[in-house]
């Protein structure tokens, strides 16, 4: 369990690293917002940076179709509270203390809510 969610964690990482299509940055207050793009131009990834250049504040990750698949705060560079992973079955929430993982849960999602 602890080895998808790292994978996953590892895969927003990269996602900033690997990008084709120029990011844009805008200052917003004392924060820079940063957005990353998938190469059919939706958004990939957006969130901000401190003073110091730091990933800090609420970062959210999107897959190509523009779903959520993933949500959670920095601190001055550092994953703390809770981070939330999406995917057509499962939610998966993780915890966070000083950029330690600390608790994991996750719920299927089994059955329909709606019928058409």
């Amino acid at each position: 369990m602890k080895n998808a969610v790292m994978m996953a964690m590892m895969f927003c990482s990269v996602a900033l690293m690997a990008q084709n299509d120029k990011p844009t940055f805008e200052k917003e207050g004392e924060k820079i917002k940063g957005t990353f793009f998938h190469d059919n131009g939706t958004v990939r990834q957006s969130g901000y940076y401190n003073k110091q250049g730091k990933l800090d504040g609420e970062w959210i990750s999107y897959n190509a179709e523009g779903e959520k698949i993933a949500m959670g705060q920095y601190l001055n560079g550092k994953k703390t509270g809770k981070w939330f992973f999406w995917n057509e079955k499962k939610l998966t929430e993780v915890d966070y203390a000083s950029n330690q993982i600390t608790e994991v849960t996750s719920w299927e999602n089994s059955k329909r809510l709606v019928s058409n």
